[in-house]
């Protein structure tokens, strides 16, 4: 299936003048993200850093159409998220978007390949089993297939869950903090997978995370600051 953005294309993520503001019980307010705007071009690799209730959370759920910015818009593949009613932005989300989180978000019901297998089986692909046994080999967990992730280490886990997310070919992938609940050594070979990943399918990665030198695996990083972005760099990859 082709992506919806090839590489080269142009930005698969257009963000202009995006915030979030909450009123407060004291009828004050809190401006959790104010004026945020860049753009991500296809192929490339963008980390979001910020310390802990800096906004990347907010921004995240923003940039997913999970939540409704106050002001400002996003644009996925050019078309704009919020001129779209829920089940509109759900949609295209849902054609355009892959997830990695750092607690997993595996289903507990569900083994290894039917964790793969059912996001394939959702969005009515065609031989949904035979690629999600494809991904899991690639990640290394053939012999794993099986296994209900209560079974799995946190790193099986992890490799289950990028098998998942490459396996539906997103134009874009949403990474959140994917080393957060994994050892150092363990982190590390997650990060190296999913770069690796990433590099062979030309899938758009924007990564969030608090670890600079995470940040510096990617070709740009955004920095965040009490809901304001302070800096935009590139950076040289490790």
């Amino acid at each position: 299936m082709k992506r919806d953005m090839p590489k080269g294309s142009g930005p698969v993520l257009e963000v202009k003048g995006l915030a979030k503001t909450v009123a407060l019980a004291d009828g004050g307010k809190l401006d959790i993200l104010q004026q945020i705007e860049f753009s991500v071009e296809a192929g490339e690799t963008l980390a979001i850093v910020g310390a802990s209730g800096s906004g990347k959370s907010t921004l995240l759920g923003l940039l997913a159409g999970l939540d409704v910015p106050s002001s400002g818009d996003v644009k996925l593949g050019g078309q704009s998220l919020y001129a779209l009613d829920e089940d509109g932005r759900a949609a295209l989300r849902g054609r355009m978007i892959g997830f990695v989180f750092q607690s997993f978000q595996l289903l507990p019901a569900l083994t290894a390949l039917e964790n793969v297998m059912m996001p394939l089986e959702l969005a009515g692909r065609s031989g949904a089993r035979e690629l999600a046994r494809q991904w899991l080999d690639r990640v290394g967990l053939a012999a794993r297939a099986g296994h209900y992730p209560k079974h799995l280490s946190g790193g099986e886990q992890q490799r289950v869950a990028l098998a998942r997310a490459f396996a539906m070919q997103p134009a874009l992938l949403l990474a959140d903090e994917p080393t957060g609940n994994l050892d150092g050594t363990t982190g590390r070979h997650i990060i190296d997978l999913l770069f690796e990943l990433n590099r062979e399918s030309g899938t758009t990665l924007l990564l969030v995370t608090h670890d600079d030198g995470l940040a510096h695996a990617c070709g740009r990083s955004i920095r965040l600051r009490s809901g304001c972005m302070i800096e935009a760099e590139a950076l040289l990859a490790d």
